[in-house]
């Protein structure tokens, strides 16, 4: 195992009944592990000397596996309920969760070792096993061990469900006609497999080893704790009438002792640290802080004042100048040092930003990049209104609140004026809202349109060609140039490119020669036939 366990369980089980002097008890009932602490159930124990749950029950009686007595170890396991054939005891385990398997070699059979400790303690089951048993109660051990074998102590049998309707006595669900269950004699009850437990632990009841009180199921563990009160050191029943109770928990006299140095703590001062106690000498030299002034150990009885996982005795907690008391006093720390507030300014202490005064110790400092100022400096330019946590703008040097910088220097709309939070249009670099850039005529908007200007407004196409276009000689429509189109001028008339044709052939005139007859143009051709 690689662990030390105290003389209660060493592998020697002879008594020594006359191993009861004050000196010895508090150094021989631990029933934890000396090197790790540990119970002893959290290790893989070996339990060889119990192969019969029955003999350790003290319960008379033939345990064999069956009609011809197989051995579950031939089985590969470790238990198996007994008078089961084979496919029937595999039926069984096939019921209960795989944990609670015990076959050789696996997590199984480890579990089971545990709980044999656990619920089947050995110091409750024979006499011979109490190494803390006063001889003067002997006979109340032996007669609360008697009764309990007798009328609460007995081992369930797996057998099948012998009729249909019946009940599970712990959830009252139906048990299926011909599908095992476990009976519990002592109740007249069945149940199923899983549901066979501890009403107290909750635990499965390890090789069906049970207790009843009170018409319930019990480990014998928790049937005993039931009517006797258990030492939280040695694990044993107490008979005495006089113990202790500590921590919530019994304890024989002179058990409750020291975690570290197992001296009694009967009488004593003790301190309560990880739920287990300690007397005052082994708490200090194990948990007690030392002072950063003095080196020496702050003691239960001292008050312990820390700071940056630095502690001190409250009468060291000193200026490291002036060695004026710090104890209830603003200070400050450089370089693993405390100073008092005016010896840290003097020597430490950096200057607002915004006053120029200096920062004293144990003030608030607001930072960014490189400047600080006091709590109450750091404030909006413009409103002189603190920032505290709210968000705020820097610009050259100086601080904005969000509203006072969308005030002073955000986007507004030439037109409306108001802030552009998003999407905007440029025109003759001037900011506009899109809803605000429309025709100057119609109103309509111009983004993303094709638009011209006139006198610095902007003009949808069609209302620029309405109100200041050239119209075109032969059709009278706007000559707007927008897009590219071309057009011919001849003395106070004008024509679209494609409008410039002959009143007569209908032949466009563009780069040709033509000629004006009244309001008409005609080609040099038409003009001849209309000469002839």
């Amino acid at each position: 195992m690689g662990a030390k366990w105290e003389d209660s369980w060493h592998a020697s089980d002879i008594l020594e009944s006359k191993r009861h002097r004050e000196e010895e008890i508090c150094h021989d009932a631990r029933k934890n592990c000396t090197s790790c602490k540990c119970p002893r159930e959290a290790h893989d124990v070996c339990h060889e000397e119990w192969v019969s749950v029955r003999s350790r029950l003290g319960l008379k009686g033939d345990e064999s596996n069956g009609p011809i007595g197989v051995d579950p170890r031939e089985r590969g396991l470790a238990w198996a309920p007994p008078g089961l054939p084979s496919h029937k005891v595999e039926e069984y385990f096939s019921m209960l969760p795989e944990i609670a398997v015990p076959r050789l070699g696996t997590p199984g059979e480890r579990h089971r070792d545990r709980q044999l400790a656990i619920q089947l303690p050995k110091q409750d089951l024979a006499r011979a096993y109490c190494r803390h048993l006063d001889p003067k109660h002997a006979s109340s051990a032996d007669d609360f061990m008697a009764a309990r074998n007798e009328i609460a102590l007995d081992i369930g049998s797996v057998q099948e469900v012998p009729e249909r309707d019946l009940e599970c006595g712990v959830c009252e669900s139906s048990l299926k006609y011909g599908s095992l269950a476990v009976s519990a004699s002592k109740l007249g009850l069945l149940y199923h497999p899983t549901c066979f437990r501890c009403t107290d632990c909750k635990e499965l009841l390890v090789d069906l080893a049970y207790c009843v009180h009170d018409d319930m199921l019990f480990c014998e563990r928790h049937y005993a704790e039931q009517l006797k009160p258990r030492c939280a050191a040695c694990d044993e029943l107490i008979f005495s009438g006089e113990y202790t109770k500590a921590m919530n928990k019994d304890w024989h006299s002179g058990h409750f002792c020291c975690w570290q140095c197992d001296e009694s703590l009967t009488g004593q001062r003790y301190v309560l640290r990880d739920e287990h106690p300690y007397c005052i000498k082994c708490y200090e030299s194990v948990f007690a802080n030392g002072c950063e002034e003095c080196n020496k150990i702050i003691g239960i009885d001292s008050k312990d004042l820390s700071y940056k996982d630095k502690h001190w005795h409250e009468a060291c907690f000193l200026c490291n100048r002036c060695r004026v008391s710090l104890v209830d006093k603003q200070f400050g720390s450089k370089v693993d040092k405390i100073y008092c507030g005016n010896c840290y300014d003097s020597q430490f202490a950096s200057r607002c930003d915004g006053c120029g005064e200096i920062f004293r110790a144990g003030t608030k400092k607001m930072e960014y990049k490189t400047r600080q100022w006091h709590e109450k400096c750091f404030c909006c330019v413009v409103c002189k209104n603190p920032i505290g946590t709210k968000s705020f703008i820097p610009r050259e040097q100086e601080i904005y609140c969000a509203g006072c910088y969308e005030d002073k220097f955000a986007t507004r709309c030439v037109k409306c004026n108001k802030i552009i939070t998003s999407g905007g249009v440029t025109y003759k670099n001037e900011p506009w809202h899109r809803d605000c850039f429309t025709c100057s005529n119609c109103n309509n908007s111009l983004a993303g349109q094709r638009f011209t200007s006139r006198d610095d407004k902007p003009y949808c196409a069609d209302c620029f060609g309405e109100l200041f276009a050239k119209r075109c000689t032969a059709c009278s429509k706007p000559i707007t140039g927008i897009g590219g189109t071309r057009f011919i001028s001849f003395e106070d008339r004008h024509w679209h490119n494609d409008c410039f044709i002959c009143a007569g052939c209908k032949t466009s005139l563009v780069g040709r020669g033509f000629i004006t007859d009244a309001d008409d143009i005609i080609c040099p051709e038409c003009a001849k036939m209309k000469l002839m």
